[in-house]
Formats: C-alpha cells, structure tokens, sequence
C-alpha cells in the first residue's frame, strides 16, 4: 500500500481521474485541452476519458483532506463498529481517525491510513456491550478484535500486532509516541479529541469540516458517561490507569487501590 500522499480527484460528469503523478503535473496540464465532442476530456487535466487512469467508481469519502481508504476492509470495519456503537463513540472513532491522520501528516509520519482507520474505529470497542468483557481492561477488547479482523481480512500478523498495540496503549500517555506510525496514530487521535492537545496542528478549517461530518454535541459530558458504564463492573481492571479516575468521579463508593500500600503488604517477609 502506497503511504505519505493523499491523492487528488477531478469531476467532470461523473467521471474522476486520479492524479498517480501529483498534484503539481496536474494542475501544470490545466487549460491545456477543450473538451471534445468526439472524445471527451476531463476538464482541467489534459486527460482523455479512454485514459486507463479514469475510474467510473464512486469518489472515496473525503473529510478535511483525508481520503477514507475504499476498500473492503474499511467498509466491513465501518459496518462493524456502526451496528455496535451508539452516535456517541461511532462519532468519535471516525474523529480518531481522522485527527491521528491529519496529525501524522503534520508532523511528517507516513502512515498506513487502512490500519490508522481501523486502530481509530475498534479503539473504544471494549465500552460496547457487544465486546466488553468481565475480567480485563476495555482497551484489550477492542485491541483483541481489530488483531482479529485485520488477519481474516488478510492483514499480516506485524500489521495486526501494531494496531492491536495501539489500542491497548492508547490510555498510556506518552509511549505510544514512540512505536510505530500505526500505533502512535491512535493516541494522537484520542489525544485531541478528548483531551484537546496539540489543536494547534490542526487548521481552524480542518476542525470545522472533522466536526461537521462527525459531530459532538455534549461530548466531553457523553464520552466520560460512557467510559463510566463501560467499566463500573470491572472496577479492578482499572487499577494503574486513568480510567481509575472516571469511577472514582462517578461512584462514591469506589476504593482505589493504592500502589504504595501493595508494596507495602505484598508477601514478601521484609
């Protein structure tokens, strides 16, 4: 898969050409040709409709620059996690993604946008009711069910290893940072859509178009809503995260657990 450049689309009736060169060569054949009745051209490219290049498949899906990757995977991905997720948490993810891809690409990391998009879509799986279990963090559910996607959709197991890791890490501040494009992507995405980092890497412009097609009404107030029931019955699974804090906010009679007291009282005689 090619990574690092979004492709740019020309319409003209219907049909789209994908620039395989750039934008530049584009745009520098611009006004070179008229259109003709007996051939005829798509306007601005100096590029005839018989041309291999020309597609009449639908235009890809592009919010704020990011073209959302047409293909099978992405759309199974897509249809999973809608039949699942309520507005809330579909939203977000789709914001995930999106953030991460356009914070990638600011700070120049190429990135396999199909990995990017299903690390952004499975990343809050774990809250659901379809995927959530008992005995373990809601991270490691939805890190377990995009490994398992991407590899019956033929992903390699070191594609599937990474977005699983940006899932279970993407409550851990910092390290993610430091591995892979494809597992940093996820935290950079979560990181500006719920804590707010770093917006200043993203265009006014951009946010506004991220926001108009995904939008969060009362976001801040719903996405701690659902972190809250999605771990108030497996309270120990927070034990050493952030996610300790949402419980203790919203259920008085939580007790955290206290590392140092551990220490303290673990089996060992000194």
């Amino acid at each position: 898969m090619a990574h690092g450049r979004a492709a740019v689309f020309i319409v003209f009736d219907d049909v789209k050409m994908l620039d395989v060169a750039g934008p530049a060569e584009v745009f520098a054949e611009a006004d070179t040709c008229a259109p003709d009745s007996s051939d005829r051209t798509v306007r601005n490219s100096g590029i005839r409709q018989s041309d291999p290049r020309l597609w009449r498949q639908p235009m890809p899906e592009v919010i704020a620059g990011i073209a959302i990757p047409d293909t099978d995977l992405v759309r199974e991905a897509t249809s999973l996690v809608r039949d699942v997720a309520d507005d809330t948490i579909f939203n977000h993810s789709r914001r995930v993604f999106l953030w991460g891809a356009l914070k990638s690409a600011a700070r120049g990391r190429e990135v396999d946008l199909e990995l990017a998009y299903v690390g952004g879509l499975f990343h809050d799986l774990g809250l659901t009711s379809a995927y959530a279990t008992k005995d373990r963090r809601f991270e490691l559910d939805g890190a377990e069910a995009a490994r398992t996607f991407l590899l019956e959709h033929g992903r390699s197991e070191q594609d599937s290893r990474n977005v699983w890791l940006a899932i279970a890490l993407h409550t851990t501040p910092e390290v993610p940072l430091h591995l892979a494009p494809e597992v940093a992507v996820v935290t950079l995405g979560v990181e500006t859509d719920v804590l707010g980092l770093d917006l200043d890497e993203i265009t006014e412009q951009q946010r506004t178009e991220v926001v108009a097609a995904h939008p969060r009404p009362d976001f801040k107030n719903r996405i701690l809503q659902a972190f809250y029931h999605g771990m108030a019955d497996r309270p120990d699974t927070t034990f050493g995260t952030m996610n300790d804090d949402v419980l203790a906010h919203f259920d008085p009679s939580f007790q955290r657990k206290d590392f140092v007291e551990i220490i303290q009282n673990n089996a060992w005689p000194e």
